[in-house]
């Protein structure tokens, strides 16, 4: 659920959608880490001003775990 909401704002805010992949590792029962990958010219917006951007979905994922209990990490990389 996360991935997908994350996977489809990715690809709205990047240049280059169709480079944009999400995973989900889960570490434990309570901690999971989730990549998004993208172009490397794209990783800066998917950052936002300040951080802006990241923070954001670093926020909603926050709003996930009252739901399922998981803490969530959220990293970017670049292809």
């Amino acid at each position: 659920m996360i991935t997908n909401f994350i996977k489809n704002y990715a690809k709205l805010i990047v240049s280059v959608p169709e480079d944009v992949t999400v995973t989900k590792e889960l570490i434990d029962d309570t901690f999971a880490e989730i990549t998004v990958e993208a172009n490397s010219s794209d990783i800066g917006k998917l950052i936002g001003k300040n951080g802006n951007m990241i923070n954001a979905l670093k926020t909603m994922a926050n709003g996930c775990k009252a739901k399922d209990g998981v803490s969530y990490k959220i990293q970017v990389v670049a292809k």
